[in-house]
C-alpha cells in the first residue's frame, strides 16, 4: 500500500514543471494572511525553492507536496509538513486547494489522511499540528474531521488589517498502546 495515493488525489514531490502554479498560488494576496506573507514572489526565488525541494526533510525541517487529481493528473493544492521535529516526533501541517472548484469534494480531507500516513510510517510522526485563525470555519471543520482536537488559543494571534485575529491550536496525537 502506498502512503501517498488515495482514491481521488495522490501527493508528489514538486517538479520543475509547477512553476508556474506556485508562482500563482504564492502571488494571490488573499492567501497571504495564513501563509504569514507580506510581499510576491518572483519566478526567479520560486524556480529557486524548486531547485533545492528535493532537500531532506531531517536537512530542511520542510516538505511539501503537490496534491494532484487522479482523473485528470493535475495540480489542485499543496500540502505541507513544516517546523518538523526529529527528536520530539512533531510538525506542523498546512494545505491548501487553490480553486474553488477543487474544493469541498474531499480532496483537502484526502491529502490530510495521506501526509498523516506518511508521516507516521516514513518519519515516526508522534503528532501533528496546524494552527488556524478562528474566522476559517472550513479549515476548523476540515481538521476537526480528520481527528484534530483544539488544544489552545494564541490570543490576537494575527494581524489582519488593522485589527487582530486569534489563532487556535490544533493536535493530532497518535497514542502507542
Amino acid at each position: 500500500m502506498t502512503t501517498l495515493k488515495g482514491e481521488k488525489i495522490y501527493l508528489r514531490a514538486l517538479e520543475s514543471s509547477d512553476l508556474d502554479f506556485l508562482y500563482i498560488l504564492e502571488n494571490d494576496e488573499t492567501g497571504w494572511e495564513v501563509s504569514n506573507t507580506t510581499t510576491p514572489y518572483s519566478k526567479h526565488i520560486l524556480q529557486q525553492y524548486l531547485d533545492n525541494a528535493h532537500r531532506d526533510i531531517y536537512d530542511v525541517k520542510q516538505l511539501r507536496l503537490v496534491i494532484c487529481t487522479i482523473e485528470k493528473e493535475e495540480p489542485i493544492g499543496f500540502v505541507d509538513l513544516f517546523d518538523f521535529d526529529p527528536k520530539h516526533n512533531r510538525a506542523g501541517v498546512g494545505i491548501i486547494i487553490f480553486s474553488e472548484t477543487n474544493r469541498s469534494k474531499g480532496n483537502a480531507f484526502e491529502a490530510l489522511q495521506l501526509i498523516n500516513q506518511y508521516g507516521v510510517k516514513h518519519l515516526d510522526i508522534h503528532q501533528l499540528y496546524a494552527n488556524i485563525t478562528e474566522d476559517n470555519e472550513q479549515s476548523i471543520q476540515l481538521f476537526k474531521k480528520a481527528g484534530y482536537v483544539e488544544n489552545g488559543v494564541k490570543k490576537d494571534w494575527i494581524k489582519s488589517g488593522k485589527n487582530y485575529k486569534n489563532e487556535l491550536f490544533y493536535q493530532l496525537i497518535h497514542y502507542v498502546h
